[in-house]
């Protein structure tokens, strides 16, 4: 509601419906086809919590928080450093959790960040 009331929020709500209709079905494909598992199948390793899905590679959530961030500063830049310690902050919970490699996490900030600016190219 507190954005609605700010400029540029009808622009920000029409790339994040967007940027997110294209990221979810994505990044689930992604995962479906390069099959990598998660760090959890090792026997000697145990993850703090229950992952969603059987597959890692990309992280989704890493892939949500740094779309929503790339979004957020396009139209917001004033939240740039707390959104983008927020995205980071995201990522690192993951493999903190055990449910993810770095370079999970890592491709999703990078699939995230490249769905947010090929959405922003083409709603200007």
């Amino acid at each position: 509601m507190i954005i609605a009331t700010l400029e540029g929020s009808w622009l920000f709500l029409q790339r994040a419906l967007l940027a997110f209709a294209i990221e979810v079905p994505l990044f689930i494909w992604l995962k479906n086809i390069l099959k990598r598992n998660r760090p959890a199948v090792r026997a000697q390793f145990r993850p703090v919590i229950k992952p969603a899905d059987k597959f890692s590679f990309p992280s989704g959530h890493s892939t949500a928080a740094f779309l929503f961030a790339a979004l957020v500063i396009a139209s917001f830049p004033v939240w740039s450093s707390v959104v983008y310690v927020w995205a980071f902050g995201v990522a690192i919970s993951r493999v903190a959790l055990g449910v993810h490699f770095p370079s999970d996490v890592i491709a999703g900030a990078i699939l995230g960040t490249s769905i947010g600016a090929a959405v922003m190219a083409v709603l200007q």
